[in-house]
């Protein structure tokens, strides 16, 4: 599904203007990621939980030449999906 198809379910299920429904989508996407660069996480109750994890940095291999390269850690989002959520795709 698609961010433009996402609006249009919004728009059709709660009986908003597709202009209304996609000010409501781009806030609530806009929310998570604000949250998530302050470094919090956001819990949606019945979907999952967005948090940042963080990667320590690592020893790995060029393929081409085989020597070791430092890989720098780094903090990247992640998605962990709740218990509801597991249920229902089972």
């Amino acid at each position: 599904m698609t961010k433009k198809e996402l609006i249009e379910k919004v728009s059709k299920k709660v009986g908003l203007t597709k202009k209304s429904a996609q000010l409501a989508v781009d806030a609530v996407f806009g929310n998570i990621k604000e949250a998530l660069i302050k470094g919090d996480k956001v819990v949606v109750t019945g979907f999952g939980t967005f948090k940042i994890r963080s990667r320590a940095t690592r020893t790995g291999r060029n393929p081409q030449t085989g020597s070791a390269i430092k890989i720098v850690g780094h903090k990247l989002p992640g998605f962990t999906a709740g218990k509801t959520l597991k249920r229902l795709i089972k």
